[in-house]
C-alpha cells in the first residue's frame, strides 16, 4: 500500500516543482521583454529627439545663412556692384553691315546695366579695324542715363573703310552706387573697394 502511494505523491511533486519552474521562467521572459520593450521605447524617444535637435540646428544655419543674403543685398550691395561692376555692367555692338570692299554701316552701341542703380554717363571707345585688325579710326562716345536692369543704345558713325568694330568702356559714373570707374584711374594697393566716388561714413550709406 505504501508503494502506491509514494509514487503518485512522488510525480506529484515533480509536477508541482515542474511548474513552479515553468511560472518562475516565464516571469524571467516577461520581465526580459519588458525590459527589451523599454529600452526600445527610449531608443525610438532618442532618435527623435536627435532628428528634432538637428531639424532645429539646420533651421538656425538657414536662418543664418538667409541673414546674411539678406544683409548681403541691403546693407553692402552698393560695395558689392562696384567691386563686381563688370558682372553687370557691359557693353557691345549689334549686327552692323559691311561694305563688299569694306565700310561699316547702321552700328549702334549698347550699354547693359544688370545693377540696381542707374548710371549717369557709360564712356566708350569705339574702334574701325580693317581686314589685317588694323586700327582705321578710334571714336569716343557717351551713353547717358542707363536704367537699373536696363540698357541704353547710341547709333555711331558710318566709317568708309573697316570690317569690324571693336567697343570698349572707357569710364562709368554712378552717383546712386557712389560708383566712379575709368580705365586710367589708379587704384592704391590694399583699398578695399576702390571704385567708390566718395568713401562711405557710415554703413547706412550703404542701404
Amino acid at each position: 500500500m505504501k508503494q502506491q502511494y509514494i509514487i503518485p505523491s512522488v510525480l506529484l511533486l515533480l509536477t508541482i516543482l515542474l511548474s513552479l519552474g515553468y511560472c518562475q521562467q516565464q516571469k524571467h521572459v516577461r520581465r526580459i521583454l519588458a525590459e527589451n520593450e523599454r529600452l526600445h521605447n527610449e531608443n525610438r524617444d532618442l532618435r527623435k529627439s536627435l532628428e528634432q535637435s538637428g531639424l532645429i540646428a539646420q533651421q538656425i544655419s538657414d536662418r543664418k545663412d538667409m541673414q546674411q543674403r539678406v544683409n548681403a543685398q541691403f546693407v553692402d550691395r552698393r560695395a558689392y556692384f562696384r567691386k563686381n561692376w563688370q558682372q553687370f555692367i557691359t557693353v557691345s555692338v549689334n549686327d552692323y553691315r559691311t561694305g563688299l570692299f569694306g565700310g561699316i554701316k547702321n552700328l549702334n552701341i549698347t550699354v547693359r546695366n544688370q545693377t540696381d542703380y542707374p548710371l549717369e554717363n557709360v564712356v566708350v571707345s569705339l574702334q574701325y579695324l580693317k581686314n589685317n585688325n588694323e586700327v582705321f579710326k578710334t571714336e569716343q562716345y557717351t551713353i547717358k542715363r542707363i536704367p537699373a536692369q536696363g540698357q541704353q543704345s547710341l547709333p555711331a558713325s558710318n566709317s568708309r573703310k573697316g570690317s569690324k568694330a571693336v567697343v570698349k568702356l572707357l569710364s562709368i559714373t554712378s552717383q546712386a552706387m557712389n560708383f566712379c570707374w575709368s580705365v586710367d584711374k589708379a587704384v592704391a594697393p590694399g583699398n578695399p573697394d576702390p571704385y567708390a566716388c566718395a568713401p562711405a561714413s557710415s554703413p547706412a550709406q550703404n542701404q
